[in-house]
């Protein structure tokens, strides 16, 4: 079966952390950036985000974590995908169950991305089901730019964190020490991130946390049929539910997290 998006002008390596390997898609020159797929994987959506930070002057590292690789998700294979991944090892998809397991390797591509890339440290971005992963990746001191997109998880507490207890302390004290600041995104109306989510990010990380919520009418009408069907709200304000029109909400956001990125690690932003 053909690709929607064969992923051709990416590098693709196997990574090994700590004896576990995953694909990593890789582009581009500069610091680096990894960029956590949104459920049910590294969609055409995703990758057009991936080109556009690597076009911004950053190294890009998409992990492959979930799903067909460069595919846009049927509803069928994407329930699938969320089922498997629910039940996973690697990840904590209800409140309770604490940290992903996961982010422990993402802490460490982050690791060896900054070791390969250079520069003052390492950007992280999750989306939807990884959303809330770019948080917990800022233990790893070398990640100083991290970004959450509509985090989803927990998927039965819309007002839960997916961390553990000493995780969120952890944080915290990161926050507090280094100065670090935490940009995240949702659409107003959103089931799956809601209010009460962000507001939890607010009452861990006080105005080091900048949420900022776009209003639920400007997301894309006509997004692939698992987010159009399964999904079945305004959800991923910079992929799938992004308007690629000048001037639109949606692309402002994706470049206020390119100047982010670009405050954050040292890189003269000049736009994708």
């Amino acid at each position: 079966m053909s690709l929607d998006d064969p992923i051709t002008d990416f590098r693709r390596r196997s990574v090994d952390v700590e004896g576990v390997v995953k694909t990593v898609y890789v582009a581009g020159s500069g610091p680096a950036v990894v960029l956590m797929p949104e459920m049910p994987g590294i969609s055409p959506d995703v990758l057009r985000l991936a080109r556009w930070i690597r076009d911004a002057g950053f190294t890009v590292h998409v992990p492959s974590l979930f799903g067909r690789d460069g595919a846009y998700p049927t509803v069928e294979d994407g329930e699938k995908v969320v089922r498997r991944a629910c039940v996973s090892a690697e990840f904590r998809a209800f409140a309770g169950g604490g940290t992903s397991p996961v982010t422990t390797w993402l802490r460490g591509l982050a690791r060896q991305a900054h070791a390969e890339c250079g520069g003052p440290g390492v950007g992280a971005i999750g989306l939807c089901f990884t959303g809330n992963f770019a948080l917990t990746m800022a233990l790893e001191p070398a990640v100083v730019a991290p970004v959450v997109n509509h985090p989803s998880l927990p998927l039965d507490d819309p007002a839960g964190l997916e961390l553990s207890e000493a995780d969120a302390l952890a944080v915290r004290e990161r926050v507090r020490r280094d100065g670090l600041k935490v940009l995240g995104y949702r659409f107003e109306g959103d089931r799956w991130c809601t209010g009460r989510r962000f507001a939890a990010y607010r009452a861990l990380l006080g105005d080091a946390f900048d949420g900022r919520v776009l209003p639920g009418g400007v997301a894309r009408e006509d997004p692939p049929p698992f987010f159009r069907d399964v999904v079945g709200t305004p959800h991923s304000v910079v992929t799938a539910h992004l308007v690629d029109e000048e001037g639109h909400p949606t692309l402002a956001a994706r470049d206020e997290i390119l100047a982010f990125l670009a405050g954050a690690l040292g890189v003269g932003h000049q736009g994708p």
